[in-house]
């Protein structure tokens, strides 16, 4: 057991959430200054006056007064703040997809089908990466080299009337205005690939024992080896692609020498690149004598830079050789067509896959209660990589749709798919009004008028009538969200798909729409418009505003924890950098011998430093352990993170990872926060006005805890989750306090969270016996 001496201090290290926060608020003081870091991975300390660093407030705990110093780890400036950070919310489709990877169904160890299931899935999923890829790049390639270089800029078309007659006639210019802007995409593609937050303070956790049958969550976030290569395969296939909107498309060749020449060498491309894609992914890769390892020796940076070159080359000389230009490229509707065919038959057949992977793995998840297992039964990747290509794809129509609106000109001729692009988001609209409308009726129908549901609200406002009414509100508002959140993904996903069936239906019949569904077209370029403009508008004011940059950057922070597998040309994976960085501050501070480090971590940051907790839980010495503790606030890591990520943070490996730190591991939770939950516990009901439970217990083993003890703040402690009362108790002399329904802000303006940092410390939370008269004797009278 580790002994309590009087030079014993407390080290409390926070990580915040999304949306990101400014150093003052996350170390809770009116000026911070930093003490640590590199300013974009910031450790920063309250300060002073003066600005230095300042001691921060004492730790009531074992009846005395404990040193406590506060820090926290600052890492918003890897997702937000300026123009850069700010378009990558333009990636936000290559950012799904790349998130599909990591929700595969886990593979059961041993078991050759499930290994050769998830081998083929992730192959899927790395092609449909690549053909999103082209599909976008072939799109704005169809806005720059058809609709503005050969259509709108064609004399006589009255199209853009200032731009003068001379650059109209010369052809040469033309094809310079239509293929700068897709070279400058591709390099802008490649230079945010190229960017990553690694840190050479230990880029990735050691490896696991032999003999290790559960891994601490997070241990294969890695950086992944095919990263580069990965990134040449797919800009080549993209620049490949764009050679063949001149030429006439995939399926017509043309009859000019040189142009045949070029359209075979770029298809030949575009094939070996799919190929290459699908090798890369092969589930032994990792072994020496693989064609994936193989591969990625092959694929050195010379070999890339060739690749990159000989696409780029293709690409000008298919634009040059088209001379005159026509008045309208008509490979573009071909082409894109093709793409987007492809991409939906991977999307089908990901879906076909993962059904028997998702049922050989629910071995590994059929043991635990319904709501602790994955969402869609493991499924999940599939309608997520299917939201992602239809967002893509309907961005790029989008755009092309709305430039032609700009420009006013009724002569410019869009590629026939574009009218199937328009029925299905039309459809899909009428169709998502049609659901969400009497879904939502319904919805507000049982929050407003269902009774009761939550005893909970019963014990922890007991005696305050008000607050308990507020409270109830909130956790029936909170807990519907917690519930229904996957499914209203798979609603969206249902949706588009639905409007896909329609609209590929009436493409490959040839069929007319009948004229009932003459409005859908309508409607579906208003959904489209409305989603450019709403994207682009959202992108130029995050540039220009830190806190709508802040709000954008939610998109960012969640889909870009995780590291490039599915997809190389994503935001860079900021666990990467943090994790890392946080292990090497522990460490750093554990050097003292008296020193105990707590980490606490907000909403996504409860994610980062349970991950950092695993590797320091791996790397560290017992008694090094001994002095580590984890606090984690507001958190998703019992209803999100393992039902959507199975495979990379599985219930089991909290459930290792809680083995590991005892009582040390606190969680602070509140029923009316709708992003956060419980960690620890579950199955909780109220009997004889006691709080009951199952959940991790102190000696590593999973099932009934005790009932639930409450604390002189008025929470209530089950296992190793603290319940707060919201609205909080109090006021209470000496403390800071807040009033009204918190939600999922504000956590460390609750008197609870001292006692979680004492407990997560080894630490008995008793307060000093003198000095305060905190608590009080009566819990604060109903105001």
């Amino acid at each position: 057991m580790l002994l309590t001496g009087s030079e014993t201090r407390v080290v409390e290290l926070r990580v915040h959430g999304i949306m990101g926060t400014s150093a003052e608020n996350l170390v809770t003081a009116v000026a911070a200054v930093d003490v640590a870091g590199d300013g974009v991975g910031r450790i920063v300390r309250p300060a002073d006056r003066l600005l230095r660093p300042a001691p921060g407030p004492v730790l009531r705990a074992e009846g005395r007064s404990v040193p406590r110093v506060v820090e926290g780890y600052v890492w918003g400036a890897m997702t937000s703040g300026g123009m850069a950070k700010a378009t990558w919310a333009l990636l936000f489709p290559f950012s799904l997809a790349n998130m599909a990877h990591w929700m595969l169904p886990p593979i059961p160890s041993g078991h050759r089908t499930a290994r050769l299931l998830g081998g083929l899935n992730r192959s899927l999923l790395r092609l449909a990466a690549l053909l999103l890829t082209g599909l976008l790049v072939s799109q704005a390639a169809v806005v720059s080299m058809d609709l503005v270089a050969a259509q709108c800029l064609a004399p006589g078309t009255g199209c853009l009337d200032w731009v003068p007659d001379w650059l109209r006639s010369t052809t040469s210019l033309r094809q310079v205005v239509g293929l700068v802007p897709v070279l400058a995409g591709i390099v802008v593609l490649h230079r945010v690939s190229t960017v990553a937050w690694e840190t050479p303070a230990a880029p990735n956790p050691p490896d696991a024992r032999p003999n290790q049958k559960v891994e601490l969550p997070g241990r294969n976030l890695v950086s992944d080896p095919d990263t580069p290569a990965l990134r040449a395969l797919h800009l080549t296939a993209a620049l490949a692609l764009v050679a063949l909107l001149p030429l006439g498309g995939p399926f017509t060749p043309p009859a000019h020498g040189l142009a045949r020449s070029v359209w075979v060498a770029a298809l030949a491309v575009v094939g070996t690149c799919v190929l290459c894609v699908l090798a890369l992914d092969d589930p032994r890769g990792a072994e020496p004598s693989t064609a994936g390892r193989y591969l990625r020796t092959v694929l050195g940076r010379v070999p890339r830079t060739v690749l990159l070159l000989a696409g780029a080359a293709l690409a000008v000389i298919a634009g040059v050789i088209t001379n005159p230009l026509p008045a309208r490229m008509v490979g573009t509707g071909p082409t894109v067509e093709a793409i987007a065919a492809g991409l939906i038959a991977v999307v089908i057949l990901l879906g076909l896959f993962l059904v028997p992977a998702a049922l050989i793995a629910r071995r590994t998840w059929a043991h635990q209660p319904k709501h602790l297992r994955p969402w869609a039964g493991g499924w999940m990747a599939a309608p997520v990589l299917a939201i992602s290509a239809l967002i893509g794809g309907g961005f790029g129509a989008g755009l092309a749709i709305s430039l032609r609106k700009v420009v006013g000109s009724t002569g410019i001729e869009l590629p026939r798919g574009y009218e199937q692009v328009t029925l299905l988001w039309g459809a899909a609209a009428v169709i998502g009004l049609g659901v969400a409308i009497p879904i939502g009726v319904v919805a507000a129908v049982r929050l407003l008028l269902a009774p009761g549901g939550y005893a909970e609200v019963g014990l922890l406002h007991k005696g305050r009538a008000n607050d308990a009414a507020a409270a109830l509100r909130g956790w029936r508002k909170a807990g519907w969200q917690r519930r229904n959140a996957h499914r209203v993904l798979l609603a969206l996903a249902g949706v588009l798909a639905a409007g896909t069936v329609i609209s590929v239906t009436t493409r490959i019949a040839e069929l007319h729409p009948p004229q009932w569904m003459d409005p859908l077209p309508t409607m579906g370029i208003l959904t489209l418009g409305a989603l450019v403009v709403a994207l682009l508008r959202a992108v130029y004011t995050a540039a220009q505003e830190p806190e709508a940059g802040r709000r954008l950057g939610v998109i960012a922070d969640l889909a870009s924890f995780w590291p490039r597998e599915a997809h190389p040309t994503v935001p860079p994976c900021y666990a990467l950098k943090v994790a890392p960085e946080l292990a090497a501050r522990v460490i750093e501070h554990l050097k003292d011998p008296s020193t105990r480090v707590v980490l606490t971590g907000h909403s996504q940051g409860s994610l980062l430093v349970a991950v950092t907790a695993a590797r320091l839980m791996e790397s560290l010495n017992e008694p090094e352990r001994q002095r580590v503790g984890l606090v984690t606030v507001g958190s998703q890591l019992q209803w999100a993170y393992p039902r959507a990520f199975p495979a990379a943070v599985p219930h089991a490996s909290l459930a290792e990872l809680s083995q590991r730190l005892g009582t040390r591991w606190r969680s602070l939770c509140r029923g009316t926060d709708p992003l956060g939950g419980a960690v620890t516990t579950w199955d909780r009901q109220v009997c004889d006005n006691q709080l009951l439970g199952t959940g991790f217990r102190p000696d590593g083993t999973i099932g009934p805890l005790p009932a639930a003890t409450v604390s002189p703040t008025g929470a209530l402690v089950l296992g190793g989750d603290h319940w707060l009362p919201d609205p909080m108790r109090g006021p209470f002399t000496g403390r800071r306090w807040v009033a009204g329904v918190l939600g999922h802000g504000n956590y460390t303006a609750d008197p609870e969270w001292d006692r979680a940092i004492a407990m997560a410390a080894g630490l008995d939370p008793e307060e000093p016996k003198s000095g305060l008269s905190w608590p009080p004797r009566s819990l604060s009278p109903e105001r």
